[in-house]
């Protein structure tokens, strides 16, 4: 062999290994550019792998290839570790997807607040007032006797709500003016006022404390009322109450007391006088337990007792009789809870009035009350509601009444924009100890569209019908329709 020859073979070896130790040792130092720049490809090596004994697979290969991208792939065109996985990254982070509709449709969000005025922030309260102004007509038949009249009537009315993170005071109030403009009748302002404060005590403990304040014309249709009277009496009604409220577990209880005060104006007469009817002025006071037993959270079953007195400001009315009652009543019913489909309570049970004046016979009959709330579908509601009231009267020898009250009322939602409703009322008044007096039978029902313009401005029509029917034979119909503007805020 020539010696020249050896020498260039052995410095083209050392050469060639001095290359390949450079190249590998770049690999070494430089591993994360050079995988991040070219997507690596899954490669199979014959042979085996060190201390296993089994083929590497070209899956293995792939794994162990890839590393961290550079920050910024879009500048760089770098492929994200997240793009090599068989899934999204919104897959793993979301494992409980929705169900889809039944149909495939999309869902709308429901708020059932967006139609609805923002009303007023006065520091913790909001305040939603209404102020409405209706053109009306009446028709009015008392047996032969027909009588009409045009009237404006201008409504205001108004929530105030607090915002507190504990209690809470709800301020409730409406009033109406009437103001005759064509034909003859009497007019029926009324007002109503009512305030609750809910104070969250401990345990399982809360207290209502009420106030409130009434005013109406008392109805020319009332027993009580003047025949030959210009203007009834002015009935004033102010009230006062306090309640505590405890849940013992599975057993409920409460226990309230209520004061009412009620006064009444002189009466115009005909012929220009005043007549003064303050005898009838009564102060009134009712103390009522209530104890139930929850069966589940949706049926409440109870028991009520109230006990009560009234006395009057005088203790004779001008005819000499004595008017002071004591009252006894005791129910029981259940309370039905399912949510916003159908919710309310129904109780039944005894009442009575006993007065001081023996020569007047005690008011006593069967008592029904309560209230139920149904929604057959969103946007329709139906109230059946039912009570009884037994009512003093002032009539010579006449101890009073017990009247039977049903209403029914349906609401619903033709459109977003569109309510139409409903209303049927029916009064049974029995008088149970003067065969003198005739019992009565009145029924009233009334259809009425609101159209909203806007959440601010809504338009409204109703057209009702009242009919009462007495033993006696005579009756009274009476026909109202009217339209209006109801301003929100």
């Amino acid at each position: 062999m020539v010696p020249g020859s050896f020498r260039s073979t052995r410095g083209d070896a050392r050469r060639s290994t001095s290359l390949a130790l450079l190249l590998a040792g770049t690999a070494l130092l430089f591993p994360a550019p050079l995988s991040a720049q070219t997507a690596p490809t899954p490669t199979t090596t014959y042979g085996t792998v060190a201390g296993t004994g089994t083929a590497p697979t070209a899956t293995a290969t792939a794994t162990s290839a890839t590393t961290p991208a550079i920050t910024d792939p879009q500048t760089t065109g770098a492929v994200s570790s997240d793009d090599l996985t068989p899934a999204s990254n919104e897959d793993y982070l979301r494992q409980n997807q929705r169900e889809p509709t039944i149909d495939g449709l999309r869902l709308r969000s429901y708020n059932p607040e967006y139609d609805r005025a923002p009303g007023v922030r006065i520091g913790t309260f909001t305040l939603r007032p209404e102020v409405s102004e209706t053109i009306n007509h009446e028709w009015r038949k008392d047996g032969d006797t027909k009588t009409n009249r045009g009237y404006l009537e201008t409504g205001i009315r108004g929530t105030l709500t607090s915002d507190w993170s504990r209690h809470q005071l709800t301020v409730t109030g409406e009033g109406v003016l009437q103001n005759n403009i064509s034909g003859e009748g009497e007019e029926e302002p009324r007002a109503d006022v009512d305030a609750e404060l809910r104070l969250d005590l401990w345990d399982e403990t809360v207290a209502r404390l009420r106030a409130g304040y009434s005013f109406e014309r008392e109805d020319a249709d009332d027993p009580n009322a003047i025949s030959n009277a210009k203007d009834q009496s002015a009935v004033n009604t102010y009230r006062l109450g306090a309640a505590i409220e405890r849940d013992f577990g599975l057993i409920r209880g409460s226990v309230g007391i209520d004061f009412d005060r009620r006064t009444y104006g002189d009466v115009e007469l005909e012929n220009g006088t005043n007549l003064s009817v303050k005898y009838r002025n009564r102060n009134t006071g009712t103390l009522t337990a209530r104890v139930g037993y929850e069966l589940s959270p949706a049926l409440i079953p109870f028991i009520e007792g109230s006990v009560g007195k009234s006395l009057y400001d005088l203790r004779e009315d001008p005819l000499g009789f004595e008017r002071s009652y004591q009252t006894y009543a005791g129910r029981g019913g259940i309370e039905l809870d399912l949510g916003e489909k159908l919710y309310g309570e129904l109780g039944i049970g005894y009442e009575t009035y006993n007065f001081e004046d023996g020569r007047l016979g005690d008011i006593s009959g069967l008592s029904v009350d309560g209230r139920l709330n149904w929604s057959p579908q969103r946007g329709t509601d139906v109230l059946f509601a039912i009570s009884t009231d037994l009512n003093p009267s002032t009539t010579p020898g006449d101890a009073g009444s017990i009247d039977y009250n049903l209403t029914n009322i349906i609401t619903h939602q033709m459109r977003s924009d569109l309510v139409a409703r409903l209303t049927n009322n029916l009064t049974l008044r029995n008088y149970p100890s003067d065969a003198r007096s005739s019992d009565e039978t009145t029924w009233r029902t009334g259809a009425g569209l609101t159209y909203d313009i806007n959440r601010y401005l809504a338009l409204t029509g109703d057209v009702s019908y009242e009919r009462t029917t007495r033993d006696r034979g005579d009756t009274t119909d009476i026909t109202r329709i009217g339209v209006g503007l109801t301003l929100r805020r």
